[in-house]
Parts: C-alpha cells; structure tokens; sequence
C-alpha cells in the first residue's frame, strides 16, 4: 500500500459510516474480525474522488515536520500546508465525511440518520457535516459506486 492509498484509509477508516457501522457490531471489545468484515471502498489514484480525500486527509495528518515527507509525495509540499486552526480542521473533517457518505452511496435521510447516532457530537458538528454532504451531491451525482 502506498502513502496515498494509506491516507485514503485513513480517511474512510476514522469517517463517521465507519464509526457508525462498527457500532452496530461491537459490543464491548473490536478485534481484526470486525474491521475484515467492513464494507471498504477501494478507490485509486485514477478513481474521481480519490485525491480529493486524499488532499483533506494529508492537511490534517501532516501538520508537523515529521510528515513532511507524506506531504511531499502526496503533492501537499510539507507540513506548512497542514491545517492546523480548529475550525478548518473541523470543515476539512465534515467535508471527508461527507464525501466518505456519499462513497456508500448513502442518501441524505440515511446519512442524518446515522449523524442521529452520536449522542456526544455537537449539533453543529453535525449540521456542518450534513451541509457538506449536500454540497457534494453534484459531484457524486453521475459516480459509479465503488463495490466494497
């Protein structure tokens, strides 16, 4: 796996569909069975949307000379483009869950019912998330869905 394809896991790996799914598995303890068993898109470098989660996930991972490297590969430049003021840390994280919903093909009432289930996120948290599905909508309109 490259860096790339390690930041796009990342990425879909700590999303809320994720969180959300393993919930509905997990009772007390979450061991390799569960994670082999989830629903992973497996986009690409040449898939539409993969550097685009890709470019979100470096600026809020790479925010310290320690990843300059990942930075460069990735085309971010170094850590100096890492995103470190919470509030657009926090648009960043909406934006790739609301991408990462829209990988599964989610809609929008399936999606707000799965933010419904996270009683200790903020409501603008989740407010924010919402918009950002909404926004993505046109651009996710004509993709194929990835099988997991």
């Amino acid at each position: 796996m490259n860096n790339s394809e390690m930041l796009f896991s990342t990425a879909v790996f700590n999303s809320l569909v994720i969180d959300y799914c393993l919930r509905q598995k997990v009772t007390t303890n979450l061991n390799m069975f569960y994670l082999y068993q989830l629903p992973v898109p497996r986009l690409t470098k040449n898939d539409r949307n993969f550097n685009d989660i890709v470019q979100r996930a470096a600026k809020l991972i790479c925010t310290t000379p320690e990843f300059d490297e990942l930075a460069q590969e990735v085309g971010l430049g170094s850590h100096q483009q890492g995103v470190t003021d919470e509030a657009k840390r926090a648009k960043l994280r909406a934006e790739l869950d609301g991408m990462i919903a829209h990988l599964y093909g989610l809609t929008e009432d399936e999606f707000s019912y799965i933010l419904t289930t996270f009683p200790i996120v903020n409501a603008t948290v989740k407010e924010a998330t919402l918009s950002t599905y909404r926004t993505f909508v046109p651009m996710f309109a004509n993709s194929e869905l990835v099988s997991a």
